[in-house]
């Protein structure tokens, strides 16, 4: 069996039909993983974007129900676009809807055929609580904002929104979380709401109000007992609630997961050992502090960060032009003032996005002693030297190039990322053993069989530093219990004075090679195609459930085969805050083509189950509307 996985990986990585078979598993080392760039990026996807802020890792969902993958892309604050797929062709981006989003979820709420998007909108910092906005979408593309319900959802500043059946009748029930209010004094904004035979959504319970930021979350299933439970992560230490019947959730941290888990960036489901339960990897990492700096010697580039107060940075040895790159400050701080007068910086386009400045010494001389407007101070303050200063509320973000000297900060080596494995529905730390000790600030994670041996392997997202690019961490599955990280597998962005956010892995044109999309926070979307030619691999359509009809969305996928038990769930993601909503669920079988078992459990009970007959795409369910 270790040699089958480990040709399987050899023919992804290298050059499909080169490899003999007298390779033994001491071969399957990281030079070999290595020896060949794996993903190759797609410069024609949204070749027009610029550097944005972003919300969340991409939604993924087949909104026109035509097979292949659309996307619903966050860029927080300006709008959030919908990218159609045209079988395999994206087009260019269509805005659904303007200004302060965040969470996103999909689902045929009225079961009518059309699928509902929900938005989560967002509460300008307290100041103006709204509640969430539903889309429908027809198999035609026609867009409609439906009404508010007789009886609206909670007005709040929305975070946090995931259709899911809650209560195991194969409906879609929603989970609408919010960042919390100070005027509601610490009353919960945790709100679960129950399908009302798809005509409302009727409060039904709330989870435990969370602290700051602290209400992302993973939907899993930890004890296969049917009913969803929540890992909430985020501000303080991570959360697990276990599900039961009539909305009801049982706080279990203290006997399911290990003590203490802090930090946590992203979550998702993996059934890492193909044992048939979920485990769980978790990534982890610090965010930037207000007025952390970096500084790349060799380029000469200088970064900043900064926010919440005053900062005053000294640009050593820059000459006689300044020039700076994807400055961002959201309104309403993002004015900039220029040399000892002050005098207002004319932009000449719109200033969401990130821009690039350039700045003569003899147009900026000289800083004003006083400072008494909110925004950005820029002045060349003689000796080839300038300086920037202020005070903001919002993040702000630059590059300076041709910086000759700075301090350099001492080394931040980062947190280890966490690999739970469970053991009946109990978590212990697999980490080290996994070989996943790897420190680092990861910001997210995705699960996918990147090169269809029959294992689930990841990729993590680092927070990076500004000032250089951002490669991606890799790790193949190796089967045996241990993952090892891949290094030269082309997944790496070169926007600078961007931080890497959030990733998703999926087959976007359908040739069973699973695909890699990155959003970087003030930066741009990334599309890296799979390179590899392993097409060992089978798809599960699944529609809704033979007699009630019970929605795909949360259905439970197992394949059986000589691998062993792989297991999937429709719509499970590392989105914090959105789900996915995509019903083609694709497995790699590795050495197992020709044998093997699908069952499909579906939300409410209802299974339905096949044998393979070495054909790449079954259709599970009943698919009539």
């Amino acid at each position: 069996m270790k040699l089958v996985v480990l040709l399987s990986l050899i023919i992804s990585v290298i050059t499909f039909g080169l490899v003999g078979c007298s390779l033994t598993e001491l071969q399957r080392s990281q030079e070999v993983v290595n020896s060949h760039q794996l993903f190759a990026q797609d410069d024609t996807f949204l070749s027009n974007q610029k550097n944005l802020r972003k919300w969340d890792a991409p939604t993924i969902a087949d909104l026109d129900q035509d097979g292949y993958p659309d996307l619903l892309l966050n860029d927080h604050g300006f709008s959030v676009k919908i990218i159609w797929n045209n079988q395999g062709e994206f087009d260019e981006p269509f805005d659904l809807i303007m200004g302060d989003m965040h969470g996103i979820s999909v689902a045929d709420f009225n079961t009518d055929g059309k699928l509902e998007v929900i938005l989560a909108r967002g509460g300008g910092s307290g100041s103006n609580a709204r509640n969430s906005v539903i889309f429908q979408i027809d198999k035609q593309r026609n867009i409609v904002q439906l009404a508010d319900f007789d009886e609206p959802l909670a007005m709040m500043r929305g975070r946090t929104v995931k259709f899911v059946d809650l209560d195991k009748d194969g409906d879609s029930d929603l989970i609408n979380f919010a960042f919390p209010s100070q005027e509601k004094q610490g009353a919960s904004e945790n709100y679960l709401y129950e399908n009302d035979q798809g005509k409302t959504l009727l409060l039904k319970n709330t989870l435990p109000a969370s602290i700051q930021n602290g209400q992302k979350l993973l939907l899993t299933d930890t004890n296969n007992d049917g009913y969803v439970d929540i890992f909430m992560y985020g501000q303080g230490s991570a959360k697990l609630y276990r599900g039961g019947p009539n909305f009801m959730f049982e706080f279990a941290s203290e006997q399911i997961l290990p003590p203490n888990i802090r930090d946590v960036t992203g979550a998702v489901e993996i059934d890492f050992d193909n044992d048939g339960d979920f485990d769980l990897f978790l990534t982890r990492g610090k965010e930037f502090e207000a007025g952390q700096t970096f500084y790349n010697e060799p380029t000469k580039t200088f970064g900043f960060y900064t926010k919440r107060g005053k900062f005053d940075f000294l640009l050593e040895g820059v000459g006689d032009i300044l020039s700076l790159e994807n400055i961002q400050s959201q309104w309403p701080n993002k004015n900039i003032y220029i040399g000892e007068s002050g005098y207002d910086y004319v932009f000449p386009g719109e200033t969401h996005s990130g821009r690039d400045i350039r700045l003569v010494n003899s147009d900026a001389l000289g800083f004003p002693q006083t400072r008494d407007k909110k925004g950005t101070y820029i002045g060349y303050v003689g000796n080839q030297n300038w300086r920037i200063a202020g005070d903001i509320f919002s993040p702000f973000t630059g590059i300076v190039h041709g910086v000759e000297s700075q301090p350099i900060a001492p080394p931040d080596n980062g947190l280890t990322n966490l690999l739970l494995i469970n053991n009946k529905g109990a978590f212990t730390d697999g980490t080290k053993n996994a070989n996943l000790m790897l420190l680092e600030h990861s910001m997210g994670v995705a699960v996918g069989d990147l090169n269809n041996d029959g294992y689930e392997d990841l990729v993590v997202v680092k927070r990076g530093d500004l000032v250089n690019q951002n490669s991606a961490i890799l790790y193949f599955n190796m089967g045996d219990g241990r993952f090892e990280e891949v290094t030269d597998h082309g997944v790496v962005t070169t926007e600078l004075g961007a931080i890497g956010m959030a990733v998703d892995i999926f087959d976007y044109n359908r040739d069973g090679q699973r695909d890699i999309l990155i959003g970087n926070e003030r930066g741009k979307w990334h599309l890296f195609e799979n390179q590899s030619k392993q097409t060992s691999f089978v798809t599960i359509q699944v529609g809704k459930s033979p007699a009630n009809q019970a929605s795909p969305l949360g259905a439970r996928i197992q394949l059986n085969s000589c691998n062993g038990t792989q297991l999937k769930t429709v719509g499970s993601t590392g989105a914090a805050y959105s789900l996915n909503y995509v019903t083609n669920i694709q497995f790699g079988l590795g050495d197992c083509a020709d044998e093997g078992a699908v069952k499909v459990l579906w939300s409410n009970g209802e299974q339905q189950s096949i044998k393979l007959r070495d054909e790449s795409l079954y259709k599970v369910g009943n698919f009539v509307n």
